[in-house]
């Protein structure tokens, strides 16, 4: 067996897979045609392992327009009537041989209905993946409800107690430096663990303009009545449509409900944009964003899945 990027000439096979092996991959055959033209998929970051000139497993990256590389995988497709295990795990640490030593460590994301516990062919596909991951280094495991917010459920109150301001790059970053203190949301903990306070706030800021779409002047710093720093909302906007990309309540003022201040800022900026649907994501044990979410008008709808490194 070998392993080999793809090509022009494999894109029927590919659109094949694509269609029979629908359950967990986060591709579908429109988002591929799309992202092949985009550039979010690439044949350079797509791999195959065939068998006597015949594919028989494939794996599809999604990346940046603009990135270099890779950073998350998007589907796990297999053609052979044995264990896949082997073959994607194969295919998983090619990929990750493949980006820069120092690139940022990927991931790889499953979108999963609220109740997919109780689907059995969910379960069937999902096993096999987790177990690819795992062996290839993946083996922490943390599930993200994923909120969404619809023109008909209504604005939510807008705050009178704080003014938001526009702010330039070092002020966000010292923002991120803050909010990190005790964060429950876990992708921060595993940034700060790896690169430290202030280098894990700056590649948030610059990924946050990188990876996501939005506009940056959407940004904004929440000031009280007295002047105070309260904390920061982050607008934003990916290929999906508009997000609550990001939304931090400084340590000392925590505990006075300023997170739905900074919620409902971000969906009235939004809202202001033209946005009827904006989506959002928080892990389970982020109770504080989880009810502040269902305050603000938002409903649960799904659950990623998110497969990284563990801490070092």
């Amino acid at each position: 067996m070998s392993i080999r990027n793809t090509v022009e000439a494999d894109l029927d096979t590919i659109r094949t897979l694509i269609e029979q092996q629908p359950t967990v991959n986060t591709v579908t055959l429109d988002r591929y045609n799309e992202y092949i033209v985009s550039g979010h998929y690439r044949h350079e970051w797509s791999w195959v392992l065939e068998e006597n000139g015949v594919i028989q497993a494939l794996a599809i990256w999604w990346g940046g327009a603009d990135d270099a590389y890779p950073y998350s995988i998007d589907g796990l497709y297999y053609a052979g009537d044995s264990d896949p295990v082997p073959v994607w795990t194969a295919l998983i640490k090619h990929g990750m041989a493949n980006r820069p030593s120092d690139a940022e460590p990927p991931e790889y994301h499953f979108f999963l209905d609220g109740d997919w516990e109780s689907d059995a062919a969910v379960v069937a596909a999902l096993e096999p993946r987790v177990k690819a991951g795992a062996a290839a280094g993946w083996t922490a495991i943390t599930d993200r409800l994923r909120y969404e917010w619809l023109a008909e459920y209504g604005l939510p109150p807008r705050s009178t107690r704080l003014r938001f301001e526009p702010a330039d790059d070092e002020a966000f970053v010292k923002m991120f430096m803050r909010v990190s203190e005790g964060s429950l949301d876990a992708a921060t903990a595993r940034d700060v663990a790896r690169l430290g306070a202030e280098e894990a706030a700056r590649e948030e800021v610059g990924l946050y303009q990188t990876m996501l779409v939005g506009d940056r002047g959407w940004w904004r710093l929440a000031y009280d009545a007295e002047d105070k720093l309260i904390g920061f909302a982050i607008p934003s906007k990916n290929n999906g449509g508009p997000v609550v990309g990001y939304l931090g309540v400084l340590p000392e003022h925590r505990g006075n409900g300023y997170i739905d201040d900074l919620l409902a800022e971000i969906t009235h900026l939004l809202a202001e944009t033209g946005a009827e649907q904006i989506r959002a994501d928080t892990d389970f044990g982020n109770v504080p964003m989880a009810k502040a979410f269902e305050r603000g008008r938002y409903r649960n709808f799904a659950v990623r899945r998110v497969l990284s490194f563990p801490e070092a």
